[in-house]
């Protein structure tokens, strides 16, 4: 199933996506909300969301204004140097742990929504990622069964202001400027996509600039791999988000840098998913 979060007419609703369609389903039950957290916590069945959308009337997709999917998510958990390639731009050596760094939800926005470049930085740099969202979680999850506790996949723009992350050994001040990751607009559920994500091309472009190009299957810590790490230490939690990491191509990592500047449309593409596209706006 393929699901977008966002206003629709004067409320935020969940609508469940059939083509360049979708229904809004949170206007035909109450139950769902207006976020896809019911849903990831088991509220309605798929047989009972798609009876659902043989009731409601069908809306053009592009008329959906995005919000974010998880509104309230318990944890945002991501991976840094998790492609080989971008550890060898970087000038890192291979980790033996996953590289793991957590962001607060006021530097999360939805697609479309402005990626704010901010007065005391020029450094905005741009990261696609693959974004999973945990459905039923836990603690102590095995690898073996680790894919299933993921609910969906989606887009994901890990902004990162990088004088400010090189100014302490951890990373939380660069990753955590408001307004400055960027997620959505479609969530797609575990089963339409092959096992863990593999294989899925990941692009960052602007305009007909292609910055970033690989293969989620050239990741080093799998899914599965990933959430048996984090579930050692912490329990998963329906609704929260795990972004696994960038290929090579960020802007720190050119000659000369290339960052983001005010009045471009930066996008991140993941094949079978979608387009996370956002402006760049001047604090």
């Amino acid at each position: 199933m393929r699901f977008i979060v966002g206003q629709e007419g004067s409320s935020t609703a969940v609508c469940l996506i059939s083509g360049e369609s979708a229904i809004n389903i949170s206007s035909l039950d109450d139950t769902i909300g207006d976020d896809l957290q019911a849903i990831i916590q088991g509220a309605k069945s798929e047989s009972e969301l798609n009876a659902l959308a043989e009731k409601g009337p069908k809306i053009p997709v592009s008329g959906i204004i995005p919000a974010l999917p998880v509104a309230k998510p318990g944890k945002i958990i991501c991976l840094g140097l998790n492609y080989l390639d971008h550890i060898k731009e970087a000038g890192r050596e291979v980790p033996l742990y996953p590289v793991l760094f957590m962001r607060g939800i006021s530097s999360m926005i939805p697609a479309g929504a402005p990626m704010i470049r901010p007065s005391c930085s020029e450094q905005l740099d741009y990261e696609a990622e693959m974004m999973v969202i945990i459905g039923k979680g836990g603690r102590h999850i095995s690898e073996q069964d680790a894919l299933n506790s993921v609910f969906g996949y989606t887009t994901f723009n890990d902004g990162s202001i990088r004088d400010y992350q090189k100014k302490t050994h951890q990373w939380t001040p660069g990753k955590n400027f408001d307004a400055t990751g960027a997620m959505g607009p479609v969530v797609v559920t575990a089963d339409e996509l092959p096992a863990g994500g593999e294989g899925l091309k990941i692009e960052s472009r602007i305009d007909r600039e292609i910055l970033q190009s690989a293969t989620t299957s050239e990741m080093i810590w799998s899914v599965a791999q990933t959430i048996a790490v984090i579930s050692e230490y912490s329990t998963l939690e329906p609704g929260d988000l795990i972004a696994m990491g960038t290929p090579p191509g960020v802007g720190m990592a050119r000659k000369p840098p290339r960052y983001l500047r005010p009045g471009e449309i930066i996008e991140v593409k993941i094949e079978n998913i979608g387009i996370c596209a956002n402006p760049i706006v001047a604090e």
